[in-house]
């Protein structure tokens, strides 16, 4: 009779699994053991040479992995006074094959079974042994509150030269794990066009892609990556280091700034590892940006924190670009912070730009932009630019022209500049519209007050022949007889310095407020414009973003010198009268006549 066993009972489950829950368990190391435990941490007094740890990081997926370590010594004051570092030798196959990979920084190390700090410096570049800085972790933990303001992350970032021409041997020069700015979306020559901006904040640039968002994004423990949000949408720039702590919301990560900017606002996203990328040079992991899981709240010399919750709010930026027979409109989100916010804003619409099938070179391209800002008038930007015989690309001039006017804004002293939105709309013509100003005259060589005085200018276009356009400006009726007037012909840049004087570039007199700053930027001249400008030989005040003509020297000696050093400024001429042609496309040039008053 053939028998057949009997059937595990209910009760007897729990007991038949056991094994294989505790194997499983056993994977989630650190993920479970690490975070359900309480957080103990070894004093840097505790630390001695010799002693054997490890450290957990991750090299591909989301597989948490452990490697050992062991310490070489204590190296104090490295970073600054009472600023020290654990300097120790990474162990096992995995690291000894890869080195210190870029993005391993933050890693949580242990010594005792306790939390002793987070990986983050790494010594020489083409070393034997993989050697690396730890920063304590009660310097983590607490970050110096002036560590921002007394060391510049200038001093410890990416090293713009050689480290040789500095006198300090590749081979024995302790410097930051290298936090990898991970760009989607971007193409090597967009990141190109950038390069000396991006090496000048010590950034090392890399491509990734980005991943479906899950709500087990913002479930961290110690090893797990995550970094800064600088621009997200249709195309994305994010840091990406590794987790030290988690502490209930806050979250550690790092072990060193990322651009030493202090207390700061910045959304934080989890990061995933495709691959680690060994390399004799530079190892650096492959990440995709996931969802975003709260903020990062600091950035200073010794460590990253932030917070896990909601993300603070980024500058929407649309851009839509017309071609012959296409449209293409993009959506992107940038960071709001002064230092950064104007560079990615010409490094995200260049890339916009550029990189899309209604984009090509060797056309002019229209240009129109709005800048909402909270409580003031938007900034308005319009502007035609057309091929230049130089290597860079012909939408090179937009991108810097809108870094220009955010750096502009958030340079200034008055107030923070709280951008709202920006609206982009870029038409792009075939061909290349340019014109040159070659000659000009006047109608008569004198005229008299009140009169209208006609005006020909001779223009040659770009591969064209000569044309030549007529307009007229009037002749004030209070000048008097006798007197020289200067009939300027010029493009909008030379018309707009010649009738506000050093206030429009900056460097002398300026505006005394946000209002006025965007009143000067509001009324800059179009580049696609022929100006005539009549000048007549009267002192013109400036005084903060006023223009006031003809003004008495007697007033002039009552309020110069009385507002604060440079609000006020004085021009030997007054712009009296003006006229303009629009021609489709940018002029360049200037012819200065006189006029006789009779």
């Amino acid at each position: 009779m053939h028998t057949v066993g009997p059937h595990p009972s209910n009760s007897q489950v729990p007991l038949f699994l056991a094994p294989l829950a505790f194997l499983a368990g056993l994977c989630l190391i650190p993920r479970v053991l690490e975070a359900q435990k309480p957080l103990e941490t070894l004093p840097l007094s505790q630390v001695r040479p010799g002693m054997e740890g490890y450290a957990y990081t991750i090299f591909a997926g989301d597989h948490i992995e452990k490697f050992d370590l062991e310490v070489i010594g204590v190296v104090n004051n490295f970073l600054g006074p009472k600023q020290s570092i654990i300097l120790v030798q990474l162990k096992g196959p995995k690291v000894e094959h890869t080195g210190v990979v870029a993005g391993m920084s933050g890693s949580p190390v242990y010594l005792d079974g306790k939390l002793a700090g987070a990986l983050s410096l790494k010594l020489g570049v083409f070393t034997k042994e993989p050697i690396a800085g730890v920063t304590p972790i009660q310097d983590v933990l607490n970050p110096p509150p002036s560590a921002a303001a007394e060391f510049p992350r200038q001093q410890f970032g990416v090293p713009t030269e050689p480290a040789a021409s500095t006198g300090l041997s590749l081979d024995s020069a302790l410097e930051p794990i290298e936090t990898p700015l991970v760009f989607s979306g971007f193409q090597p020559a967009t990141l190109q066009q950038f390069a000396s901006q991006i090496r000048g904040y010590g950034l090392v640039a890399t491509q990734g892609g980005t991943t479906t968002p899950s709500p087990q994004d913002s479930h961290l423990v110690p090893g797990d990556m995550a970094g800064m949000v600088l621009v997200q949408g249709d195309a994305s720039i994010n840091s990406a280091c590794t987790v030290t702590a988690v502490e209930s919301d806050r979250v550690f990560l790092c072990g060193h700034p990322f651009l030493n900017l202090g207390d700061v606002q910045i959304p934080m996203a989890r990061s995933k590892v495709v691959m680690t990328l060994s390399s004799d040079l530079a190892s650096t992991k492959i990440v995709n940006v996931a969802g975003p899981i709260g903020t990062i709240t600091s950035d200073h010399l010794t460590a990253v924190t932030g917070k896990l919750g909601a993300p603070p709010p980024m500058i929407p930026l649309d851009l839509s670009l017309r071609g012959a027979n296409s449209e293409k409109k993009l959506h992107f989100e940038i960071v709001n912070h002064p230092k950064l916010t104007p560079l990615l804003v010409g490094l995200t619409t260049f890339n916009g730009l550029t990189q899309n099938s209604a984009y090509g070179e060797g056309t002019t391209l229209h240009f129109r932009g709005e800048i909402r800002l909270q409580g003031h008038a938007p900034v308005e930007i319009e502007n035609t630019f057309a091929p230049g015989d130089s290597l860079a690309p012909d939408g090179f001039p937009i991108a810097l022209t809108m870094q220009n006017v955010f750096g502009r804004l958030f340079s200034n002293t008055f107030e923070p500049a709280k951008v709202d939105g920006i609206s982009l709309h870029v038409e792009s013509v075939p061909g290349r519209k340019s014109f040159s100003i070659e000659s000009a005259w006047l109608e008569k060589g004198e005229a008299a007050p009140g009169e209208m005085l006609r005006v020909r200018v001779l223009l040659r276009p770009y591969r064209g022949a000569p044309q030549i356009e007529e307009t007229t400006v009037r002749i004030p009726e209070q000048v008097s007889r006798g007197t020289t007037l200067r009939v300027l012909i010029s493009d909008g840049d030379m018309l707009n310095r010649a009738s506000r004087g050093f206030a429009f570039g900056g460097t002398g007199g300026g505006p005394a407020g946000l209002d006025q700053l965007i009143s000067f930027l509001n009324r800059e001249r179009r580049n696609d414009r022929l100006y005539v400008g009549l000048f007549v030989p009267a002192p013109t005040m400036l005084w903060d973003d006023k223009e006031l003509p003809n003004i008495p020297l007697s007033q002039i000696n009552i309020v110069d010198g009385r507002p604060a050093p440079g609000s006020v400024q004085v021009l030997r001429e007054s712009l009296a009268s003006e006229a303009s042609i629009p021609l489709g496309g940018p002029v360049s040039g200037v012819i200065s006549l006189n006029l006789q008053i009779r």
